[in-house]
This record gives C-alpha cells, structure tokens and sequence, in this order.
C-alpha cells in the first residue's frame, strides 16, 4: 500500500478566504489526504492567496517562493489557489515557474482531484467563472480552537468601490440562501463552535439578490440566534447605508448579537466618498453612528479608512482626522491608497506621493491610538465575558470580549486556568490601547 499523500494548507487574506481553506481541508481530508501544518512534512502545498492590494499580494508572492522552497525535500508540488490565482491565471504559471498548479476561486470544491492531477507531475491552470456552482453541505475542517468559526452568507460584490478589484476577481454578489446558511450553522455548533462571525464582502446587502420576499440579514441573524448552544454572534462588513433600524433593533434585542459594528467608511470627507465610489456621505455617516449610540449605549465599533487616494487634499485629511475624535470608534484599520491595476481609481489624476501617504497613515494611527485608549478605559472596573484563545508571554489566559473580532482587533488577558475555547467571567482592572487587563471571577 503507498503512502496517504499529505498536504499543507497557507490561507491568506480576509476570512472570506479562510472559509475556502477550511473547505478544501475538509474535503481533502474526506478525500483521504492527511493535512499537515509543518510543510516540510506535505507532499503538495496549497496557498490560498489574497490579491486585493499590493501589499497583500506581495505576501502571496513570497508565501508561494517559501512554499517552493519545500520541493529541494519532501514538496512535489505547489498549488496557488485564491484571489491571485483567480486574477491572474495562466500568467502566474509563466510568471512563477515554482508552482504547478493555478486554482480559481470557483474551482476550490475540486481540490482533491487538482491535487492529484498536480502530484502526477501535470502542469495546469484551472480558473474559470470566479464563484464556485455550490458548496452547500461540502465537509469543512475549522482552524484554530474550534470555539469561533467564520460564516459566509454569501460571495462577490457589486459595489464597484473606484479603488477595488473584488467584483471583477469574485464576480457579482450573491447571497446563499437561508435556509442553507442556517443548516450550516447547525453543523459547527453541533461541532462545538459558540461564535459565528458572519462575513461577506457586503453582509447588509444579504438577500436583495434573492428577491423583494427573501429574507434579510435581520431574518437571517434572529435564525441564527435560534440556535440553542450558540453563544455569541458577530456581523462584520457592514455597509454604512444598508444598516436599517430594522438590523440595529435586532443588534440591540438579541442577547446572543455581540453589541459590536464593523463598519468600513473608508473616508470622511464628501469629495473623497464620491470619488471613491462610496455611498453615502459625511453628515449620514454622523446620523448613523448617533442612531446606534442612542439606542445601543455600550456599541463598540470597528471601521477602516484609506488614506492617500487619489486628490485626497491636505482639508480632505484634516476632516479624517477630526471624524476619528468625533466619532470615537474603539478600533480603526488604516490602509494607504495602493494603486491598483484596471481600477478606476488607478488613472485618476492627483496621485499621492508615497511619502505624504506614509506621514497621513502615521498621524490617523497615532490619534486613534489615543481615543483606542480612552474607549478601552471605559471598561475598567466592570464584568466581561470572555473566549479564552490562548495563553500570553506572561502565562496569562488570553482571549476576546464581545468588543474585539477575532484577527483584527485587541485581546483580553486574564489570570486565569481556562483553557482554549472555554468561556469565562472576569472584572477588568487595567487598559491599554488595544488590549485590556482583569481577573477571573469564579
């Protein structure tokens, strides 16, 4: 009998991505491939990359480079899967003569047999339409401690941010239906999952593609808080002109809904939100937060900005950098403006210089620090509950409250023998910008 093949997953990028990965993991080891983390250890090694923006696809690049390094020993083949694969295709095979095998974003379901086709010695591209035809009910390995899972409600976007490639790379948007988002929450709770993080590139566009009687994402959330042993549940991407009331009420109702919004604006400022393509402007972003604030108090919020696009002028900037103070949000992502080829936003005139870019994304990050702070502070004192991850340098338990998203944001650390994906209440006694400081409480 030969060896059981075994392959190493690489996933990089946004969650949407890691759901892929977790799909091919599942059905790889369905198909009787052993999975391995030490690539050293894998027969065939899969990156499954980002090509959003530079930066990301860069780490890609030396992601696949690292992989290939493998072939001098065990490595017999390296498979680039994802966004960069499903962008570029044909080209990365001449481009990148270490990898044999190039995987779209709508044939991942096929994994196991492109694996073998790959480890046979073919050389191939297998792209194609960028969404796969369905991968309702297909076997998924969950990474990490098993507590907190992703849950992609559906793929693609029809945005069209002048900045973006999303919708040409992932195609347009598309929601899953109910009934199937719901059915696969059932299977990871029943799993041991106790936090869904509900993700897709629009979430609050959730069923306007399916028709004016589909359900919505408010539908959606209040069927998932059905589920008798889910703990909490987190919504990120959300549009700022598609929260409804309708969406904040059931936030604010729903006592499984963490009380946190992710929101990315990108911008503040009226002309950078028209060139970039984004709906909505200033005084409806204020109205917005002011309306969750009013009725949920204790809200966190995350949001992202980019700073440098194109024409952003230093009175642009300086609106940006007065909305942070203004608008108090516990955790902000800045990105600078990467020039992205076939965007609108790449031919627009009034290209910033890298080094005004730099010096803008210094300035935001170091005010936010500041109000991350404040808005850290205002938990000291009280009672959290919190996901245990993990242990810090210190030995100390590390872990989430309900006003951190799991990647992205800060983390709770407590004294504590809890141990990953155990749940606990704890008393804060100390603040710093992104991280918070307390103790069990038995």
């Amino acid at each position: 009998m030969g060896r059981v093949p075994a392959v190493a997953i690489v996933s990089l990028g946004c969650p949407k991505n890691q759901v892929d990965a977790e799909i091919m993991a599942g059905l790889l080891a369905a198909g009787g491939y052993r999975l391995v983390d030490d690539q050293s250890h894998a027969d065939a090694i899969i990156v499954n990359t980002c090509g959003f923006i530079d930066p990301a696809k860069e780490e890609s690049i030396q992601a696949i480079l690292a992989a290939a390094q493998q072939k001098q020993g065990r490595c017999r083949a390296v498979l680039i899967a994802g966004c960069l694969g499903q962008r570029y295709g044909e080209e990365l095979l001449v481009e990148l003569p270490e990898a044999d095998a190039i995987v779209g974003t709508g044939r991942f379901p096929e994994i196991c047999e492109l694996v073998a086709r790959a480890l046979e010695g073919q050389r191939f591209t297998a792209v194609g339409d960028p969404q796969p035809p369905g991968t309702e009910g297909l076997p998924r390995r969950i990474a990490g401690h098993g507590a907190t899972a992703y849950l992609k409600i559906a793929d693609g976007c029809d945005n069209r941010c002048a900045y973006c490639k999303i919708p040409d790379i992932r195609g347009p948007f598309r929601s899953r239906p109910l009934a199937a988002v719901v059915k696969e929450a059932e299977r990871l709770v029943a799993a041991g999952v106790r936090e869904l993080v509900v993700v897709a590139q629009d979430t609050t566009r959730y069923g306007e593609d399916l028709g004016s009687a589909a359900p919505r994402l408010p539908d959606l959330v209040r069927a998932l808080a059905a589920l008798p042993d889910l703990r909490w549940i987190r919504l990120m991407y959300l549009y700022p002109t598609r929260i409804t009331d309708d969406l904040i009420e059931v936030v604010a109702n729903e006592k499984k809904v963490c009380k946190y919004f992710d929101i990315p604006l990108q911008h503040i400022s009226d002309r950078m939100l028209a060139a970039m393509n984004r709906r909505g402007d200033r005084a409806a972003i204020y109205r917005l937060v002011e309306r969750i604030r009013t009725r949920i108090p204790d809200a966190s919020f995350r949001s992202a900005f980019i700073v440098g696009f194109p024409g952003e002028t230093a009175a642009d900037f300086k609106q940006l950098l007065a909305a942070l103070a203004d608008l108090a949000f516990d955790n902000v992502g800045v990105f600078t403006y990467s020039r992205e080829e076939g965007t609108p936003a790449a031919e627009r005139p009034g290209q910033i210089s890298e080094r005004v870019k730099s010096q803008r994304f210094d300035r935001l990050m170091a005010r936010q620090q500041e109000i991350a702070l404040a808005r850290r502070a205002r938990w000291i004192g009280r009672e959290i509950d919190v996901l245990i991850e993990g242990r810090d340098d210190e030995g100390l338990a590390v872990g989430r409250g309900e006003m951190d998203a799991p990647e992205v944001d800060g983390a709770v650390h407590v004294a504590s023998s809890a141990r990953p994906g155990e749940f606990i209440r704890a008393r804060v006694e100390r603040a710093e910008p992104y991280d918070l400081y307390g103790s069990e409480i038995k």
